[in-house]
């Protein structure tokens, strides 16, 4: 492996965040400023007025500079902090994540004697949730009344909001019981928090249920309510049922959006469009939520000009499109590679005054990455760099990613030392990304490294990380590697799921360890993790070591199993028929599917005329060329390399371009219906093979 020109394998890591800590430094170059600008501004008075202080914290974009502000005029006794400057200043660090301060801050209220109001309790909470620390949210709750405030319904519709974001669903029922012996009614808020917990968690059952309780108690279901319960059963694929139940509701536009964004999840768009004309005879009119949908299903559609007629429709009835709608049309566009497009809609989004957020650039950058055009995706960072839009760490996960896939490793160590140096939040996915890339490039050791410092920065590693490392230490033969990382996600209390199996056993047939595959395949039936792909990667590696006859009491188990063989289970036993030499069985096999009705793929037919080839003759083979090209299936380049090859064996040079012209001839006759394939039917004879030059 070779690296461009003044790059460099070396990485950058992050430095560990340092604390604030809560101290004035007399010879701090911010004090300095600070005490220069209240003497010439303040020679005649001693105090600061508070909204004076609240004004200069607001403008203050620095955290670190608010808070030595704030400190500074409390320690030179211009100023006593008020609970509402102690508000803002906590509002200020709970948005810059810095929870030590805020407790900090809160510690420093208590001593002083200042009681802390609901609000500045629901900042914190707040900044707690942002920060995916509900636990902390709920530990600071408890202290509540420590600090002089009040529990209010309020504080605790915030707190079960918090908790709901993590999917802490065990907490919510006691903090809900809680609140009832506290003596407090829940309202409006507090039944929608609830019902959205019980829709994540599939309790769709208890939600109606939830829906009853509110409604005799007197606190009457909202649009909310409703379009929780309409919005999680389209979710899970209930969609005619949610479009029943939405019947009984007094119709409103966020119930038809969810029943729109349902039928498009579900490829109805005719149902959508209907779903919009009844909306427009019940006197509602679709608003950009609507139209977006609509046009982010539209735009992984093949019509473009569809989407296009929906986007000047919506100029029309006079709704403006947002960030969002634009968003997901280039989204669309550049997911099928129509960057022709995608760049139009880029160019009217401007020209309408809606400049690309971060979102937009990443959608385009994704885009790209997965078309493989990396040269464009730099470009799109480049310029969204150039406009002040500041990249995040989807946007450089995306391209190491992008890079990872095409194995440069040297293009993704850049761009993973530009987002180190850019000050940006390293999370798993970056991480995960930039494992994958050293892995790609056998730097295993590497790879481990930069594990362990995802423990030590406190982004631990996940299933899909160790997934990845396990994944490619397969694939280079190192499955016992593999398996100490399997380990290694048990000690750690890192979940294995179906893939993490998948992958070993199929590692472990590769190297013909065949006990240790079936000790992991047992343990994979205790937990009810057998799939077609666990049974095809079983059948596939049974026959690659010609153990036939197991391979197929493996066909029989995952039939009694009730799991129905697929298309590459069908691909599998054809193709491990034909190298074992059990050609006629591949023939028999195919002969069955074709009578209920199963249509051979190119990969089925590509296996059986290969076979036929090298074990019956190329008379034989050539029946199957003809039936494929009848069923509208053009023959890849290896099927003509492999019946070249064994032509010239058999009937010598000449005869076999004779024959070879005659075959093909027919495939690319009008009868065939095929369109004419651009090869060449010469047969040249080079170094001693024969090869079919394509172009």
């Amino acid at each position: 492996m070779y690296l461009k020109e003044g790059c460099s394998l070396l990485l950058k890591v992050q430095k560990p965040s340092i604390p604030l800590v809560l101290n004035t430094s007399i010879n701090s170059p911010v004090l300095n400023a600070i005490q220069k600008s209240d003497k010439n501004s303040k020679k005649d008075s001693v105090f600061i007025k508070e909204y004076e202080v609240l004004k200069r914290l607001k403008n203050e974009c620095d955290v670190t500079s608010a808070l030595e502000y704030f400190k500074y005029v409390a320690n030179v006794g211009y100023f006593k902090h008020t609970p509402l400057t102690y508000r803002m200043m906590i509002e200020k660090l709970g948005k810059n994540q810095d929870m030590d301060a805020v407790q900090y801050l809160l510690q420093q209220m208590k001593l002083e004697g200042i009681p802390c109001s609901e609000d500045i309790f629901i900042s914190v909470i707040k900044s707690y949730r942002q920060c995916g620390a509900a636990e902390q949210a709920l530990r600071t709750f408890y202290r509540i009344q420590d600090f002089g405030c009040k529990v209010t319904v309020k504080i605790y519709n915030h707190l079960l909001d918090a908790l709901l974001c993590e999917s802490r669903f065990h907490m919510l029922n006691p903090i809900y019981d809680n609140m009832k012996k506290d003596g407090l009614e829940p309202n409006v808020y507090t039944y929608n928090i609830l019902l959205k917990a019980l829709c994540k968690n599939n309790r769709l059952d208890g939600a109606h249920k939830l829906l009853v309780e509110m409604s005799n108690k007197g606190c009457s279901p909202d649009v909310v309510s409703y379009t929780t319960i309409v919005s999680s059963m389209c979710k899970n694929g209930n969609v005619k049922e949610a479009r029943k139940l939405a019947l009984g509701f007094r119709p409103s536009v966020p119930i038809y959006n969810s029943l729109i964004n349902g039928f498009c999840s579900d490829g109805d768009l005719n149902m959508a469009f209907e779903l919009i004309d009844e909306m427009i005879s019940n006197g509602l009119s679709p608003n950009v939520v609507t139209y977006t949908t609509i046009l982010n299903a539209l735009a992984h559609s093949e019509d473009v000009r569809i989407c296009f007629a929906i986007l000047a429709k919506m100029f029309t009835s006079g709704v403006s499109p947002n960030i969002q709608t634009f968003t997901c049309l280039i989204g669309g566009l550049s997911l099928e590679g129509k960057f022709i497009e995608a760049f139009d809609v880029w160019d009217r989004m401007i020209r309408e005054g809606i400049l690309p957020n971060v979102i937009t650039y990443n959608t385009l950058i994704h885009g790209l990455c997965l078309a493989g055009n990396l040269p464009q995706a730099l470009s799109v960072f480049n310029q969204m760099n150039y406009c002040g839009c500041i990249p995040n760490v989807t946007t450089f996960s995306t391209l190491i990613d992008g890079f990872a896939n095409f194995g440069d490793l040297s293009g993704a160590s850049e761009i993973w030392n530009k987002m180190i140096s850019s000050g940006c939040r390293l999370n798993v996915v970056a991480y995960t990304a930039m494992v994958d890339v050293l892995c790609r490039s056998m730097m295993f050791d590497r790879a481990c490294k930069l594990i362990e410092r995802m423990r030590m920065e406190n982004c631990p590693p996940n299933t899909v990380t160790y997934n990845v490392v396990i994944k490619h230490l397969c694939s280079n033969g190192k499955v016992d590697g593999a398996m100490q990382f399997f380990e290694e996600m048990k000690q750690y209390g890192c979940a294995c799921n179906v893939t993490t199996y998948n992958v070993l056993v199929d590692g472990f047939l590769k190297v013909k360890n065949f006990r240790a595959a079936f000790e992991l395949l047992m343990d994979m039936e205790e937990k009810g993790y057998l799939t077609s792909v666990t049974f095809n990667t079983i059948i596939d590696g049974l026959f690659h070591a010609a153990l036939v006859e197991m391979a197929l009491l493996f066909v029989g188990k995952m039939m009694v199993k009730g799991i129905k063989p697929d298309t590459y289970t069908l691909n599998i036993l054809i193709n491990g028929y034909c190298k074992c030499g059990k050609v006629e069985s591949a023939i028999k096999l195919v002969d069955t599917m074709r009578a209920i009705r199963w249509q051979p793929n190119l990969i089925a037919y590509t296996s059986l005329i290969c076979g036929i080839c090298e074990s019956i003759d190329v008379e034989s083979a050539c029946m199957y060329l003809q039936r494929m090209t009848h069923e509208g299936m053009s023959p890849n380049i290896a099927i003509w390399n492999v019946l070249v090859r064994r032509l010239f064996c058999e009937k010598g040079f000449k005869a076999s371009v004779t024959y070879l012209n005659v075959v093909m001839d027919y495939a690319l006759s009008k009868e065939s219906q095929l369109v004419k394939p651009n090869i060449y039917k010469d047969v040249c004879k080079f170094g001693g093979r024969l090869i079919v030059i394509s172009v």
